[in-house]
């Protein structure tokens, strides 16, 4: 049975058919327009360029967002692409589409990915996090997305960083209205503009070729990131922690985190893996796959 998902991105919408064995059929993808109604149409426009590719048409159609939904309302709340904010969007999809829609956070998407056949393969407990143009977390127990009673478990990126210094508080403003959130320290453009650099590429780059000033960035960086999972330990001790998005790139992450995470967890010892998401960044579209059992 072929299946489909959507990874729905801040710049790029990407849809994916998947085997019954996970290997893609059919993917594709093109910007997202940041517009709620334009969003609509490149789903619907990507959904029958994937079907014609994988000679398969979509029953079900699984897709991880930005943000969350409300229990309450239905409607999508906490999305830093903040236009979908207030809008049903599963509701206007599936009428759009004519099929059902199964709606998740992208973060969880990552974590489920990684959960079913990749870096926490095999692991009762795995929290993934993103770390890219925006920050979030995903928890996945015995093979099931936690969202929680009021649908926001995992929301990492805007819990604030814990154990500031005083020069680290009260902290940048964040688009959500607060100050100091995760992803205004650990994302990849905080990254950047710390290090005084346009993108973090630049700024590992000017790392590679012995910039003392982007190190010690990288420094801080990963002393914050450190704290960060920290506190999540504390909370669900995983199994192990995986990282996606543009900043799971930097080898030294998975080299120095333990260290920096040890220190601050409520334990004797720490010797919880930190692993970058082995489908990179084809976890989002594959976690949103997996949104829909496979018997379905």
């Amino acid at each position: 049975m072929i299946r489909f998902g959507v990874d729905f991105g801040g710049t790029k919408i990407e849809i994916a058919a998947l085997s019954e064995t996970g290997e893609f059929v059919a993917r594709v993808r093109k910007p997202n327009p940041g517009d709620y109604d334009a969003a609509l149409d490149v789903v619907a426009g990507l959904l029958t360029d994937a079907e014609c590719m994988a000679g398969a048409t979509c029953a079900r159609l699984g897709l991880g967002i930005p943000g969350s939904i409300s229990p309450r309302t239905g409607l999508i709340r906490n999305a830093n692409s903040v236009y979908l904010n207030g809008r049903p969007f599963g509701q206007d999809l599936e009428q759009r589409l004519a099929r059902p829609v199964r709606l998740a956070n992208d973060a969880n998407c990552l974590a489920l990915s990684e959960a079913a056949d990749g870096a926490g393969a095999g692991a009762p407990v795995v929290f993934a996090v993103i770390i890219g143009t925006g920050c979030g977390g995903g928890v996945v127990v015995d093979g099931k997305i936690i969202e929680g009673h009021n649908g926001f478990g995992g929301e990492w990126g805007h819990m604030p960083l814990p154990w500031p210094k005083p020069e680290e508080y009260p902290g940048p403003a964040c688009w959500c209205g607060r100050k100091g959130c995760m992803e205004k320290w650990v994302a990849g453009p905080a990254f950047a503009r710390d290090a005084g650099f346009p993108t973090g590429h630049e700024a590992m780059d000017a790392i590679e070729a012995g910039d003392a000033s982007a190190a010690a960035a990288l420094d801080r960086y990963i002393d914050r990131l450190g704290r960060g999972l920290a506190a999540i330990c504390d909370i669900i001790d995983p199994d192990v922690i995986v990282l996606g998005g543009g900043m799971s790139n930097v080898d030294a992450l998975y080299e120095r985190l333990p260290a920096a995470i040890a220190p601050h967890v409520f334990s004797d010892v720490f010797e919880t893996p930190v692993k970058k998401a082995v489908h990179g960044d084809s976890s989002g579209v594959r976690g949103a796959v997996w949104l829909w059992p496979q018997e379905v």
